[in-house]
């Protein structure tokens, strides 16, 4: 019985060797799985209504990815989604929205190496790509403790010369719409995004065209997160097309532009006008240098003041 049972054995090592080589050969010769990023929408990940895409491709030429070109009808979407969650977004406490910023600075955390890896893509060293994923976790982090405190130093009890209290404070604008063209890709989305969702606004984030990678990878990590949906709606797409659009949409309240072409930037203003929409431009050094990118001033520009007048009684 124990001879027969070897025979057996002996007999069946040859076929098993055979199916490991062709499983390994097929292995080989299989055709990689090209990645296709959708669009971020109200916690959602629709692909793009007009079903246009475009390439992105190394240094190389090698393909890395095929992008959505967000339209029109998507702003529209993600302009929508937005307002639908502003109101309970800011009605959370802020101690909260600190909380849940903390837990997407844990979410990229343990995301590091594939951030790291698609920041090389885009032509930054190891090294480089290694220090801007570190700068980006201690932004959001850092902005995740003003979540509490920002009111105490922006906020003010005025002078007046009565009998009267007049108190000062904050309170978030609503939507906002930015687009982002920042030379580091996932610190920059993360300097610009941090103090308008800190402060209770909603937004909705037009990757730039050139690094998009990071902004599909950053909106998993939100869908992973404790983010409600429509807080944070990321589009992928080109600026010239949507930056109109966003300007002249009547349910964005402010514009945030990270924009190096000027003729953008003057369309955007001369549109912004319809509904006095706060257009604030920044530079790509004020989202690099940490005196100027890690200041309570950043969410303060998204928020409108709201003073109150109180009798003071005998």
């Amino acid at each position: 019985m124990g001879e027969a049972k070897k025979k057996k054995k002996k007999s069946e090592t040859p076929t098993v060797r055979m199916l490991a080589s062709e499983q390994s050969s097929a292995a080989q010769t299989a055709l990689p799985v090209q990645r296709t990023c959708k669009l971020f929408i109200g916690g959602a990940f629709p692909r793009t209504e007009s079903g246009r895409y475009y390439t992105l491709t190394d240094d190389q030429g090698a393909l890395l990815a095929n992008i959505c070109r967000g339209s029109r009808k998507d702003l529209r979407n993600a302009v929508k989604a937005a307002r639908n969650a502003q109101a309970s977004w800011a009605a959370r406490n802020a101690y909260n929205r600190g909380q849940i910023l903390y837990r997407m600075a844990e979410i990229i955390e343990g995301r590091r190496s594939q951030f790291e890896e698609e920041l090389q893509h885009c032509g930054h060293s190891r090294a480089e790509a290694r220090e801007e994923v570190r700068q980006a976790i201690d932004r959001l982090v850092y902005f995740a403790g003003w979540t509490d405190k920002y009111q105490q130093v922006l906020s003010s009890v005025n002078p007046v010369a009565s009998s009267h209290f007049s108190f000062s404070t904050l309170e978030p604008m609503g939507v906002v719409a930015i687009f982002m063209n920042h030379p580091k890709g996932l610190l920059g989305l993360v300097s610009t995004l941090a103090p308008v969702i800190a402060g209770g606004n909603t937004c909705i984030l037009v990757a730039q065209e050139k690094q998009p990678l990071v902004a599909v990878t950053l909106a998993e990590c939100i869908h992973c997160s404790d983010v409600p949906a429509g807080v944070v709606n990321i589009l992928t797409g080109f600026h010239k097309e949507l930056l109109p659009w966003a300007a002249a949409h009547m349910d964005v309240n402010a514009l945030l532009l990270l924009e190096e072409d000027h003729e953008c930037i003057t369309l955007a203003e001369e549109k912004a006008v319809d509904n006095l929409k706060r257009v604030i431009k920044l530079n790509n050094q004020s989202l690099t240098d940490d005196s100027e990118s890690c200041s309570p001033y950043l969410i303060g520009n998204f928020q409108e003041v709201k003073t109150t007048w109180h009798p003071i009684g005998e």
